[in-house]
This record gives C-alpha cells, structure tokens and sequence, in this order.
C-alpha cells in the first residue's frame, strides 16, 4: 500500500517504514506528524482525489532536522568586471512513515 501526499509545495509517494526528506516542518524531533493532504491512495484498490481524499491521512515520526548539501551560484555580467559567489543550504525533515489511514 502506497500513498501520494502534498507537503511543501511538492506531491511524494511515500510507504510504511519509508523515511522521506522533505520542506523543514515546525515540530520537534520526535513528535508525530500527521499528513492530511492525501491525493491518491494506491494498492490493491485505488483512491483518487478530486482534489484530495476526504478523511485519509499519512501519520509520521520525525527523525531529525538538517541541512542538505550546498548549492554554489555564480553570477558574472562580461565586461562589466561584475560577479558574485553565493552559497545556500536548504533546510529538511527527516520522517519516518507509520501509517496509511484511508
């Protein structure tokens, strides 16, 4: 059994046990957190919202908060003897999934 859910702006297909990374939620590490935004549910039967599934939640426990990677931009104009570095960190929630409630 799977589920597509919306969080930050993006839709992820998530499944019990998996962990996601996703947009940096205002929860603490270890408190559950609960998807209400389920747009299609998936299995041996298919649930698909219009434009979500009334009453179906993900439910989750937050692992960790952190920073990905770093993405370096450049920005040079020619001839103009104009440039700029600038670097930029995303902030993530570390979820684990526990359940689909449909």
């Amino acid at each position: 059994m799977y589920a597509i859910i919306k969080t930050g702006g993006k839709q992820i297909k998530v499944e019990v046990g998996q962990e996601i990374y996703i947009e940096k939620l205002n929860v603490e590490a270890g408190e559950t957190v609960v998807f209400e935004e389920v747009v299609l549910i998936g299995g041996e039967e298919t649930k698909v919202g219009a434009p979500t599934i009334v009453g179906a939640t993900v439910e989750g426990t937050v692992e960790k908060h952190g920073l990905q990677k770093k993405v370096t931009t450049f920005i040079y104009k020619p001839k103009k003897h104009s440039h700029r570095k600038q670097g930029h960190r995303q902030p993530y929630t570390k979820v684990t999934i526990n359940a689909i409630n449909a």
